[in-house]
């Protein structure tokens, strides 16, 4: 059975010695020795100046909004991970659904001033499958009218705008690594801050709003990564560019086989890609399923992201529509991109595709 991704898992006795550290320290999590090496290697690899490291993603997100404050209305994008917007919802924050570039997929800043209130208080734009989003105008738009900017760059793990990461943009940007992802710590996720006080602030919100010992100044939760998920992702970062090589050649066959068959997302052209996913856009939503239906015959599941659009779900009021995003979340298709994906399996995932439009 070829799934849309398969966990990348390294070396097993490169990953024992750590757990022989562990099992010999016996310091399990609290920001043990190995989360604190993680955090000043990915700190280093990535071009950022904090990370934060915590137990998924979509709590990075949590924490962000808690870490500046956030309140009243969010803009964002209806098209993304169903994260994006439950994790506002469950912190009293009402999602404003501003719709997207049908090309690059990317909340569109033309979109977002016609939205802002005075309840507005934080723009949540996604890199949508690690696709930069239009940073410079968001930010002028954010500056405009006193804006927090917040950034689901939950897929856009070592993608660089304009040689510098893109991590950098916005006040808080958010990174998930669950398994799925590219780069992967089991569970686990990260915020990337630049300002040190904030630093500070979301260290304390992590640990149930610690301080010290005599000290609890904020509300806080249990957001720390653990030693064995710290584990996991040094033996990752070991091996990051090895496996972002194979995952290009991937991606690169699908673009030069499909090219004409199928249309594509549209990449920032100041942006380096890191190949996570590969979405494909069909005609119509029923060429999508005759699509999908003969892949599934063939025991190959590719996955539909990001279906549905989020403007769509039962539980957000008042009710919102987002027609581009809608129209794309109806036909397009993640293929299947992992390193170990052979070159025989992805060449019968093209032909089935060829054969069916």
């Amino acid at each position: 059975m070829i799934n849309v991704t398969k966990t990348y898992l390294p070396n097993k006795e490169k990953y024992k010695k750590y757990i022989d550290e562990i099992y010999e320290n016996g310091w399990l999590t609290n920001n043990g020795p190995l989360v604190q090496k993680l955090e000043k290697r990915l700190a280093e690899y990535l071009g950022v100046k904090n990370i934060v490291l915590v137990s998924n993603g979509t709590i990075a997100l949590e924490i962000a909004y808690r870490t500046l404050d956030i309140k009243g209305f969010a803009i964002t994008t209806s098209f993304s991970f169903v994260a994006t917007t439950s994790s506002l919802v469950t912190n009293n924050i009402l999602p404003i659904f501003a719709d997207i570039d049908h090309r690059s997929f990317n909340l569109n800043p033309a979109n977002i001033e016609k939205l802002i209130t005075p309840n507005t208080s934080v723009i949540v734009p996604v890199h949508v499958f690690g696709n930069a989003c239009e940073v410079e105008k968001i930010e002028q738009v954010a500056k405009k009218h006193n804006l927090k900017v917040i950034y689901d760059a939950a897929h856009a793990f070592d993608v660089k705008y304009k040689g510098t990461s893109i991590l950098n943009y916005g006040d808080i940007s958010t990174l998930s690594f669950h398994a799925t992802k590219l780069f992967h710590t089991i569970e686990g996720g990260a915020l990337i801050i630049n300002d040190d006080e904030l630093v500070q602030k979301a260290r304390y919100l992590i640990n149930f709003g610690i301080k010290n010992a005599e000290e609890i100044p904020h509300l806080g939760t249990n957001a720390k990564m653990n030693e064995f998920e710290a584990a996991m992702g040094l033996c990752m970062l070991d091996d990051i560019e090895k496996i972002k090589e194979k995952r290009k050649i991937i991606y690169q066959t699908y673009q030069q086989e499909l090219n004409g068959v199928v249309e594509f997302q549209e990449q920032n052209a100041n942006a380096t890609e890191n190949y996570s996913y590969f979405p494909v856009v069909f005609k119509d939503e029923e060429e999508l399923l005759k699509v999908q239906k003969a892949l599934n015959d063939k025991q190959v599941f590719p996955r539909r992201y990001f279906y549905p659009s989020l403007d769509t779900l039962t539980y957000i009021e008042p009710k919102q529509e987002c027609k581009i995003s809608r129209d794309i979340s109806k036909k397009i298709l993640c293929l299947p991109i992992y390193a170990e994906l052979e070159k025989e399996v992805q060449g019968n995932i093209i032909k089935t595709i060829k054969e069916n439009l």
